[in-house]
């Protein structure tokens, strides 16, 4: 049996599309546009950062990053990444969605421009400073993860829910595609003003000092979606969900809603203290309490996403080895530095259901921990790929790698991960149709407490929770 729900829930749930719901999808979509841009923008630069910094005089093949710093600059931001996943996800419960999304932004902004100021003209010094840089950057769009993903889904109705934060994650989409429309942008530019000869033809000359530019640029423009995003965020009220069932507010949560659907809510705030009293309400994480109610749940998409990421992420950041093992970009020694950059970038053109199955006051914690669990696959992956699709001939490989399996085989590995990850999805329940409460269960009107009491004082000598 379930409790009433407070009018200014039910009026988000059964709300009309309306203007503010594409306001939201864009603001928090952005966030993501920027996480991805700034991941994946590194792998069109990592070939030219080799050229650049790792040169071998008299070497018939262009320089290339040694396997272990590769490794660093490609899996660091993933390493912030995590961090920030599980440290701003439980600050967003703490504190607020708006509050804790406007830092995770300016920490963005900042570090994307400092990866590209990145100083020095020698090797060590200018990774190390690219490496720390990119730490914090990943730092920021981890917590970007969870509260882009929760905001949307406190936001949206329950009849286009799931649309909405689809098209939230897609921007995903267009963030990669963009990196690689600016790589294309900025390298033709240089290419143009200032030309070279193929590195077979002249090593030295194949890449000329301009080219310093070119990785600084890519790396910085992140900053700019970024920036222009903060503004309209910070104008967004905090989320109503957040502010009527976590804060407990009731009177903020209806005049800000009442602003944003442009219609008369009443407070209720007796019914929010209400609630907040109930006993099924108060569970903390990784209590019996929510172990019973969500510990699969919790399994299913920390699983899941883990088992994804480790297939999406090591196919994208590698995706120069990929194309290259299929033909599509030629050798390295055919071009100079700045048509390399250009050819990778041409080549390149999850939906989380954490946050519609988790109370309010974990929602942004759960998220946030199932993300970084995707992050821990996207470090295997990135770590993992990187030695795998190395050719089994030991005279193919890049410069300092052992033999690996070869793209083709690693590819089919990375297939089996995803059936895997596929089984997994079915500890996940569906959520189409429901309001954020009915599928948390927020709503039960009889608590696992007091069903287990119920039961205990009958003839079983067992406790059934709900």
């Amino acid at each position: 049996m379930a409790k009433e729900q407070l009018q200014v829930l039910n009026a988000l749930d059964v709300a009309k599309t309306q203007w503010y719901h594409f306001t939201a999808i864009v603001i928090a979509g952005m966030g993501f546009f920027t996480d991805a841009y700034d991941l994946f923008c590194i792998s069109l630069v990592t070939k030219l950062l080799g050229r650049i910094y790792y040169h071998v005089d008299g070497s018939l093949k262009p320089g290339s990053l040694p396997p272990n710093v590769s490794a660093a600059v490609n899996g660091v931001a993933f390493c912030g990444t995590l961090a920030g996943q599980l440290f701003f996800g439980w600050l967003g419960d703490k504190m607020g969605r708006k509050r804790v999304y406007g830092m995770t932004l300016m920490l963005m902004v900042i570090a994307s421009i400092a990866s590209g100021l990145s100083f020095s003209d020698k090797p060590k010094a200018v990774m190390a400073t690219l490496c720390f840089f990119r730490f914090w950057l990943g730092f920021g769009i981890g917590g970007d993860y969870p509260l882009s993903a929760t905001i949307m889904s406190e936001y949206a109705n329950k009849k286009t829910r799931g649309a909405f934060i689809a098209a939230v994650f897609a921007m995903q989409g267009f963030g990669i595609l963009s990196g690689g429309m600016v790589a294309i942008i900025v390298s033709a530019a240089f290419k143009k003003a200032f030309p070279a000869p193929a590195y077979r033809d002249n090593a030295l000359a194949s890449t000329v000092p301009e080219a310093d530019y070119v990785w600084r640029l890519i790396l910085m423009f992140g900053a700019i979606p970024a920036a222009l995003t903060y503004y309209w965020r910070m104008k967004m009220p905090e989320t109503a969900r957040y502010t009527a069932l976590v804060a407990k507010n009731a009177k903020q949560a209806a005049n800000d809603m009442s602003r944003v659907l442009q219609v008369e809510l009443e407070a209720e705030q007796e019914k929010v203290e209400k609630l907040a009293q109930e006993p099924g309400n108060d569970f903390g994480l990784f209590s019996k309490q929510f172990l019973h109610r969500h510990g699969l749940h919790l399994l299913g998409t920390t699983t899941t996403w883990f088992l994804l990421d480790i297939a999406f992420y090591s196919q994208n950041l590698f995706q120069k080895d990929i194309f290259s093992a299929i033909g599509w970009i030629p050798e390295g020694k055919t071009m100079n530095a700045l048509e390399e950059v250009y050819r990778i970038a041409r080549a390149q053109t999850l939906i989380a259901l954490c946050t519609e199955i988790f109370p309010a006051r974990l929602r942004s914690t759960c998220h946030g921990i199932s993300a970084a669990s995707g992050k821990a696959g996207a470090i295997i992956g990135a770590f993992g790929f990187l030695y795998a699709a190395q050719s089994t001939d030991p005279k193919k490989t890049d410069a300092h790698y052992p033999p690996g399996i070869g793209v083709r085989n690693s590819l089919i590995v990375l297939g089996c991960v995803n059936f895997l990850g596929m089984l997994f999805t079915f500890l996940v329940p569906e959520a189409k149709g429901k309001s954020l409460e009915e599928v948390a269960r927020e709503n039960d009107e009889e608590t696992e407490s007091a069903t287990e009491m119920r039961v205990q004082g009958g003839n079983e000598n067992r406790t059934v929770p709900v």
